[in-house]
């Protein structure tokens, strides 16, 4: 009788698994990523000639949302406070910025008083710069390009 011989150890890593794995967080992470827009989402005014605000995007912007129920949060941190709290708040947040702007955002169908107790409390923070952010009106009804003569 013929003595049989033991297969040889393999001593590679299989790294398949652990490249199945990682390409599946990736395509994860790239789905959840743009989710995590900054703030509380709102429906905003819509407007024909909006001035464009890039500064608004920026991580250590100060950023007011007025919600449709009337509910008020402050950016960055994104936690929910009340209008007479906005001077406090508001300060704290701008003492070592150059940009002192604040941006307002607010929902098309929030009660335009709850938006001026806000405007009001940061103008009482000694907030000179407020920036009103909308959306543009998207015309549907017009063709573009087409020049004529």
């Amino acid at each position: 009788m013929k003595k049989m011989k033991a297969a040889d150890v393999v001593a590679d890593i299989n790294v398949t698994p652990m490249v199945d794995v990682m390409l599946v967080l990736l395509i994860i992470f790239m789905v959840i990523t743009p989710m995590l827009s900054k703030g509380v989402s709102v429906d905003l005014v819509k407007t024909r000639n909006p001035i464009a605000m890039q500064a608004a995007d920026k991580e250590d912007a100060v950023l007011v949302a007025v919600t449709r129920d009337g509910k008020v949060y402050l950016s960055p941190g994104n936690s929910q406070t009340t209008p007479d709290q906005l001077p406090q708040k508001v300060k704290d947040l701008l003492t070592n910025k150059l940009d002192k702007t604040v941006y307002i955002k607010s929902d098309s169908r929030a009660r335009y008083e709850r938006v001026l107790d806000c405007i009001d409390n940061l103008r009482t923070a000694g907030v000179d710069q407020l920036g009103l952010l909308t959306e543009q009106i998207k015309d549907k009804g017009k063709m573009g390009g087409g020049g004529g003569q």
